[in-house]
């Protein structure tokens, strides 16, 4: 017997996949793997709401140069839901280095350096909950459909 979990996870597409035209490449995969698209929004960090967003490394050295990065341009964010949607999407875009990412996963197949991945997708449930915070309310998630 298999215990399925449903959850939720988030993903961005970075301004680097913006800029680049993946936004559906990215998204086509997802909905092929069978996860489902309960959010989609297009939106642009201000620096208090890319702050926000990478505040878990606010003590971090890399921080301003994250926070300038995901403030540089438009983002599409989405929420998926599916069967252990957190493992089976981190598993899908691969190492945060993409010139170290398997060829298969997003960011082997298209990522240009560890900071140009072309996504960022939550890591795990709490990462999750803080994080589609920063952009969706509630109300904007699609339920049973």
């Amino acid at each position: 017997m298999t215990i399925r979990m449903t959850e939720r996870t988030l993903v961005l597409v970075k301004p680097d996949g913006v800029k680049r035209g993946l936004i559906g490449e990215v998204i086509s995969r997802f909905e092929k793997k069978g996860l489902k698209l309960v959010a989609l929004k297009m939106v642009k960090f201000d620096r208090t709401k890319g702050e926000e967003f990478y505040s878990v490394h606010k003590d971090k050295s890399f921080f301003s140069d994250l926070v300038n990065f995901i403030t540089s341009g438009p983002i599409v964010a989405m929420i998926l839901e599916g069967d252990s949607a957190i493992s089976v999407v981190r598993l899908m875009i691969g190492s945060t280095d993409g010139r170290k990412a398997q060829p298969g996963t997003i960011r082997g197949d298209f990522a240009l350096s560890i900071q140009d991945n072309v996504v960022h997708a939550s890591d795990s449930q709490e990462s999750f909950e803080r994080e589609y915070k920063v952009i969706f309310r509630d109300e904007e998630i699609i339920s049973n459909y």
